[in-house]
This record gives C-alpha cells, sequence and structure tokens, in this order.
C-alpha cells in the first residue's frame, strides 16, 4: 500500500485490545520448550543452555508503531549471552530496528547495542551502558517508529533517533512492514569484550523475562493493509481516538537535552566516529 494512503488513514480506536496477553500477541517459534509463557499469559520467559536458546515473534505485522516490552534481563554471570529484541522484516533487503543486550561477568555493566537496516544494509550501531542494573527489575525498552523517526527509549527517556533524510538520499524503512521478534542465544564468539570472555556454562541455564507488552500501532491485516490505531495490551476504551499519538511524534525541545545527556554520558560507541569507519568515509546521515 503507498506510504501516502497509510498517511490518510484515519486513526480508529474500534479494535482495540485491553490487557493484551502473551500467548494471544506472540508465537514461541524456537527452543523445544525453553521459552515458556506463564501467569495466565501475563508472563513469558526465554531459556538458554548448552544445547539451545530460544525465541518468539509477534503474530501480528506493524508499518509504523510504537512498541513497549518491558524486560528483566540474564542476572549474573551473563558473559557470552544476548537478548535480541527487535522489529524485522523479511528478505535480503529487510528493514529492521534493533535492541541487543550484550551480557557480561558479574559485576560489569551490561552493553546495550542499537542498530538500523535499511533495504539490508545495516553498520548503524550505537552502543550504551545503562544507568541502573537491568538484572534487578523490569525496565521498558521502547521503538516509536513513524513516518519522520525511529526513536529509541529506555524507560521513557530518549537515547537514538533515526530520522527520515529521504529528501538527502539516505534510505529510510517505510514501505516493509515488520514483526516484533525476540531471542535469547549464545554468541560468546563476539558478545562480550570482543569474543574474549566465553559463556560459563556452570551458570547455566540463563534466562530472561518479559511483561507488559504495549503496541499502539498500524497492524497489517490478513488483506495486507495496515490498520492504524490498534492499540494492543493497553487499557485505551474503543473510539476514544487516544491512539495514534505517536504517528507524528517528535522530540521536543526538552526530550532532546535528555537524549543528549545519555549520549553524552552513557554512549560508548558511535557509528559516526569511529575512526575505522571515518577512514572510509562518514555516512551522509552522520554530517546531518
Amino acid at each position: 500500500m503507498a506510504v501516502s494512503s497509510v498517511l490518510a488513514i484515519l486513526l480508529d480506536a474500534s479494535c482495540a485490545l485491553a490487557s493484551a496477553t502473551f500467548d494471544k500477541e506472540f508465537d514461541i517459534t524456537w527452543g523445544d520448550g525453553r521459552g515458556k509463557i506463564m501467569n495466565n499469559g501475563q508472563l513469558l520467559t526465554l531459556g538458554l543452555d548448552k544445547v539451545s536458546g530460544s525465541g518468539f515473534q509477534s503474530k501480528h505485522e506493524y508499518l509504523y508503531g510504537k512498541i513497549d516490552m518491558q524486560l528483566k534481563l540474564v542476572p549474573g554471570n551473563s558473559a557470552g549471552t544476548v537478548t535480541a529484541y527487535y522489529l524485522s522484516s523479511q528478505g535480503p533487503t529487510h528493514d529492521e530496528i534493533d535492541f541487543e543486550f550484550l551480557g557480561n561477568v558479574t559485576g560489569e555493566p551490561y552493553t546495550l547495542h542499537t542498530n538500523v537496516f535499511t533495504q539490508g544494509q545495516g553498520q548503524r550501531e550505537q552502543q550504551f551502558r545503562l544507568w541502573f542494573d537491568p538484572t534487578n527489575d523490569f525496565h521498558t525498552y521502547s521503538i516509536l517508529w513513524n513516518p519522520k523517526h525511529i526513536i529509541f527509549m529506555v524507560d521513557d527517556m530518549p537515547i537514538r533517533d533515526f530520522r527520515n533524510l529521504e529528501g538527502k538520499g539516505i534510505a529510510f524503512p517505510k514501505n516493509q512492514p515488520m514483526r516484533l521478534y525476540s531471542s535469547l542465544w549464545n554468541a560468546d564468539d563476539w558478545a562480550t569484550q570482543g569474543g574474549r570472555v566465553k559463556t560459563d556454562w556452570s551458570h547455566a541455564p540463563f534466562s530472561a523475562s518479559y511483561r507488559g507488552f504495549k503496541a499502539d500501532a498500524c497492524v497489517v491485516t490478513a488483506a495486507g493493509r495496515p490498520h492504524c490505531g490498534a492499540s494492543v495490551g493497553t487499557d485505551v476504551a474503543p473510539g476514544t481516538g487516544a491512539a495514534g499519538e505517536w504517528y507524528n511524534q517528535e522530540l521536543d525541545l526538552t526530550r532532546q537535552q535528555r537524549m543528549r545527556w545519555v549520549q553524552r554520558n552513557y554512549m560508548i560507541y558511535n557509528y559516526c566516529t569511529d575512526p575505522k569507519r571515518v577512514a572510509q568515509g562518514v555516512p551522509a546521515e552522520c554530517s546531518m
């Protein structure tokens, strides 16, 4: 469906769902029982042992939306493990919006890895430390994807804003519907200190937990058309029109300042300033 048609869709909250549960919104797709849905669908856990990790995906595809998920990451010695939480389409020219949580040895901080793929091209990594221990409690990790911005947020704090600069010749995800995926897997060849620290399987099984899923989004129907205002996992009453404010949302000055504060104090890698990348030519969006 043409983007102009998407933009013209009136937000209709008549399909709003209250208190969506994991069993209704997701399928556990791999892991041979290591992924579990519990507490009447309110909690999902993924497990990892030496044999296999596990993962799940959304039943729906989205073309723009604000996605919230509360995660509690693998505690203790999580070195070598990766908990991935991302939107993605399929195929060699896929689009993708990534959160990845790279584990570490006991007492050392997680690395939050973000990336954006457009038409199969990624390498737009930004990495952060977190200002809290993400294993002690649940925290909310959000992706706001609208026609102008992809904004990454942690507990409603913006940490990254990938803007639509198509007018400058830079591709932006806009045509390919994406599902929400998450997985817990072993990546000790690269995840912790460049692969120098390996997974200690004596601490297995490892476990990550999920709750509080919300998606105020344009959900793609069986006919392939996006239906906006389908507010999944919220208590928005049908017909209120409350869903959809995200569609034109941008960061105001205060939230831009908060994002810059996070980037100044907690960003540990930026593809735009990597000397090896800069030597090959700075990506166009970095100078804008």
